[in-house]
């Protein structure tokens, strides 16, 4: 990566500038051309006069996500003559405290998780991105008042306030099933946890296998199943229960997560449920425990894993033919609307000054998402954005997921301390499902819990 410091030296030199300006041939998709696009969303852009000025952006995306976001940025660029410089980095967490505590930050930092944006906020290294952003993301993002929650954080002054702008977006709650499969066996998509279960006891009473299921992944043994976890929380408790989860304001072994534990226990621990039986959840990598999707017969009928999982399938396999997704339903009996469980990036100004605002009020328009969601590896909440600028079904579907949701959430286990979220978690999961009861795993994770306090 290009440090802040070897930055402004290039910088004065006068060579960042040769390398980040953007003309028309820069352009993925010409201006104009494309009416998937909301082109009209380039003029207040094209009435400012940046020539000259240079936005630096320091974020974790590398390799094809860099060459995607710097694809975004090139039609800012066009449009008011400023330079994106974009530097990512596979440290960027380390990085970006190095930057802050030496006085030379990025003007924008891209964070993968919000826990450290709110740390660097209570430190007074953000900027409050103010109320006219806020009240944007509430109205123009679905389940907006989740995201301005997400990007609210205590300052140094002990104030809360919207520091946190989120642009591209995980999906978690997702299910993956083959369609051919379910066609040959009369099975139908499921609308509700009710009937998810359901379809469960009836594959099992057709002699079949409903769950694939594998909590492997070496030192990370374990966080499988705190997806699992995490999702059936926001369906059997109100959205505050999760973030006094999270924030430890209930124990860890509150009856309530007890209770989410035991449900996610009704799949993985019924060995008439999940290929391998519970021994086998254990003992699965969670990048094979998708192939019994594929086999034939059927090894299994579906897998609830996150957007990313398609990376793990068959190379042969063709996503919407050969597999397929959907929602991982809501109890109908709790009636808690259709949370989704996800993960993204989150935004924050760390060098206050004109150009990076206009650069986050261009990340608000239709068209800074649309251009990257018409690429690879983009969801949005954006329900102002034309949902066939997606490439494929497959992104298209997630985004209705997104849109729709009436509550998002992010992955609890990142949000806790890292001794507990990567650590505790993970393995009394492991160990709950080698057989300890849920109130054992539970009692074991707050213990850790409170030995940190």
């Amino acid at each position: 990566m290009i440090t802040s410091t070897l930055r402004r030296i290039l910088l004065a030199l006068g060579v960042v500038g040769l390398l980040g300006s953007a003309v028309a041939q820069d352009l993925v998709f010409p201006i104009g051309e494309d009416d998937r696009f909301d082109w009209a969303s380039l003029e207040r852009f094209e009435a400012l006069d940046l020539t000259g000025q240079t936005i630096e952006v320091f974020g974790p995306w590398l390799t094809v996500d860099e060459e995607l976001v710097n694809s975004v940025f090139a039609y800012f660029e066009h449009a008011t003559g400023a330079e994106i410089e974009y530097a990512g980095s596979d440290s960027f967490e380390q990085q970006i405290v190095i930057d802050v505590q030496a006085g030379s930050p990025p003007d924008l930092a891209v964070f993968p998780q919000p826990g450290l944006a709110a740390d660097l906020a209570s430190q007074g290294a953000l900027e409050p991105l103010g109320a006219s952003l806020e009240q944007w993301t509430r109205e123009n993002y679905a389940a907006g008042d989740s995201w301005v929650d997400l990007g609210t954080y205590a300052g140094e002054d002990g104030e809360e306030d919207f520091y946190g702008f989120f642009y591209k977006v995980d999906v978690k709650s997702l299910v993956w099933y083959s369609p051919d499969n379910f066609a040959d066996a009369g099975y139908e998509i499921p609308e509700t946890m009710e009937e998810l279960i359901a379809l469960s006891d009836q594959i099992v009473a057709d002699g079949g296998t409903p769950w694939c299921i594998g909590l492997g992944s070496g030192d990370a043994t374990g966080w499988p199943a705190t997806d699992w976890v995490e999702d059936i929380m926001l369906r059997t408790q109100e959205p505050s229960v999760y973030d006094q989860w999270v924030e430890h304001a209930i124990p860890f072994d509150d009856p309530r997560v007890v209770n989410a534990i035991q449900t996610f226990g009704s799949f993985a621990k019924n060995d008439a449920w999940v290929q391998g039986g519970a021994q086998g959840v254990a003992s699965t990598d969670f990048r094979d425990s998708p192939q019994g999707l594929f086999d034939v017969p059927p090894g299994c009928y579906m897998h609830r894993q996150a957007s990313f999982i398609p990376s793990f399938f068959p190379e042969d396999a063709e996503l919407g033919l050969d597999v397929d997704f959907f929602y991982f339903p809501p109890f109908e009996a709790e009636d808690l609307g259709r949370p989704v469980l996800g993960a993204g990036t989150v935004w924050g100004m760390t060098d206050e000054n004109p150009a990076a605002r206009e650069l986050l009020d261009f990340l608000t328009t239709p068209l800074a998402h649309e251009i990257w969601m018409a690429q690879s590896g983009f969801l949005t909440p954006h329900s102002g954005v034309n949902l066939d600028a997606y490439a494929n079904d497959t992104l298209r579907g997630q985004g209705e997921i997104l849109r729709n949701a009436t509550t998002f959430r992010f992955d609890a286990s990142d949000l806790m301390p890292g001794a507990i979220g990567a650590g505790a978690f993970w393995t009394g999961m492991v160990d709950y499902v080698g057989g300890e009861s849920a109130e054992e795993a539970a009692a074991g994770i707050e213990e850790a819990w409170q030995s940190l306090e």
